[in-house]
This record gives C-alpha cells, sequence and structure tokens, in this order.
C-alpha cells in the first residue's frame, strides 16, 4: 500500500519533493498526483468546466492541469485506485493555522483523501526554508498517527515552526485559533486602462491564546489540530427548529 502526497504549491514545490525523499528514504511507498503549478487558495474546488489531463513525469508521479482537489479525486478513483491507505498534503510553504483552512489547497487536497481507510494529513512549514524540519517531524508523528482510531470524515492538520528541527520546544495537541477580517481589495488599473483587484492578506490573529495552533506555534511547538468535514453546527440546531418548525 501506498502514501498519496498532493500538494498545493505545484508538482515541481520545494516542499513536495522534501517530503517524497523523506519518506522514501524512510521505507514507506509513495505515489505523487499534484498540480502542474502553484494552486493556493484554491480550497475545496474542483475543474468542472474542462477536461483534464495528466501528465507522467516520472514513475509515480503525475501532474495535472487542475486544483488539488481534482489531483486527489483522480488519484484515488482513477490512477491509483485501492492501492493507498493515505493522503499526505504538503509540505506548504506557509501556515495553514486558524481560518486559513477554509482556503487552503492543502488542506482541501487532504480532506480529499477522507475516503481512504487512513486519516489523511495536510502538513505546512510556518515559512520557507526549513522544510527538513517539517519532514522530520511528520516522519515522528506518522507512527502515533497509526494508533488513532478517528471518526470518519476527519483530518489531522499540522504546522511545524520554520526553524532547525534542533529547535523545536515539543509537540502540542491544537484546536484552531482565528483571523481579524482581512483588509479591503486593492484597487489598481492594469495596462489597458481596465479596472482589477488584488485579494489582500489574510487578516492579524485575533484568537491566537494558549491551546490555539497559532499559539502553539509561536512557541516553537509543532501543531496537531484534528478537524472535521461536517460543518453542521449541532448546537445551534434545537434554537432554529424552535423557529423554523413551529
Amino acid at each position: 500500500m501506498k502514501l498519496m502526497l498532493s500538494n498545493d504549491d505545484g508538482v515541481h514545490a520545494p516542499g513536495l519533493r522534501t517530503l517524497r525523499q523523506s519518506l522514501e528514504q524512510a521505507g514507506y511507498g509513495i505515489c505523487v498526483v499534484a498540480p502542474d503549478r502553484d494552486r493556493s487558495g484554491a480550497s475545496n474546488s474542483l475543474t468542472l468546466d474542462r477536461p483534464l489531463h495528466p501528465v507522467h513525469l516520472d514513475a509515480d508521479v503525475i501532474s495535472v492541469n487542475g486544483t488539488p482537489t481534482d489531483c486527489v479525486h483522480l488519484g484515488i478513483n482513477a490512477f491509483y485506485a485501492d492501492q493507498c491507505e493515505r493522503v499526505i498534503a504538503g509540505i506548504n510553504a506557509g501556515a495553514n493555522l486558524g481560518d486559513d483552512v477554509i482556503y487552503s489547497g492543502t488542506v482541501a487536497a487532504a480532506m480529499e483523501g477522507r475516503f481512504l481507510s487512513k486519516t489523511p494529513v495536510a502538513v505546512s512549514l510556518c515559512g520557507k526554508t526549513y522544510f527538513a524540519t517539517a519532514a522530520q517531524a511528520l516522519l515522528d508523528l506518522i507512527p502515533r498517527l497509526e494508533q488513532l482510531q478517528l471518526p470518519a470524515n476527519s483530518i489531522i492538520n499540522i504546522n511545524v515552526p520554520d526553524r532547525p528541527y534542533t529547535e523545536l520546544t515539543g509537540i502540542e495537541v491544537t484546536r484552531l485559533g482565528h483571523r481579524h477580517r482581512s483588509d479591503n481589495p486593492v484597487l489598481t488599473t492594469n495596462p489597458r486602462g481596465k479596472e482589477c483587484y488584488w485579494i489582500s492578506a489574510a487578516g492579524a490573529f485575533a484568537d491566537d491564546g494558549p491551546g490555539t495552533d497559532i499559539y502553539a506555534v509561536e512557541q516553537g511547538k509543532v501543531s496537531v489540530t484534528p478537524i472535521q468535514m461536517d460543518m453542521t453546527q449541532h448546537t445551534a440546531i434545537p434554537a432554529v427548529t424552535e423557529v423554523i418548525e413551529n
């Protein structure tokens, strides 16, 4: 059985390359299905308005002109059907903390692997330098993840501080923090005189206290956050039922 790797930074990204090399050296069977270019922020989008064209770059390395979710969807249903037991997405160049998981293509790629036998994992480096640190942190965690019996449709979201491995201060199981609203889009004009907008950077951290993924990373710890596909607000069902059904 193989581990399927994907990402949102593109098939040639250094984080994915480091992840693949580290897992192969540790003896894991690996296949890669990843976007042909950077698709950061693609979230869980599927490409439905055009066909997708896979390109086989190497043995068990496939590039797809689509989103991260496209890649994993094709990987587990077409290219490697019944051959993989877990999807690992990453190593992302940049954090996926708090509200970032809503937009993250890395987390989305992991989510699409929820149909396999083992809980999918998203791995992000909170920077762009020490990918080897994130790879080693994941190798440390995989044996522990093998012991987990999580509910169906669960995902493990891992964020690793961007520092040498020896400078990590531990591992902490966390909840998602939250950000403030982002800055307003930036209005500009293209060279042909047409108005256009740049989406601004994510908002500053708002809920980043002890227990959050944000706080753990700031303390130099690897953050491990279990998240889930079920977006139902279960605690609101009685109140909504009272108003809507009566």
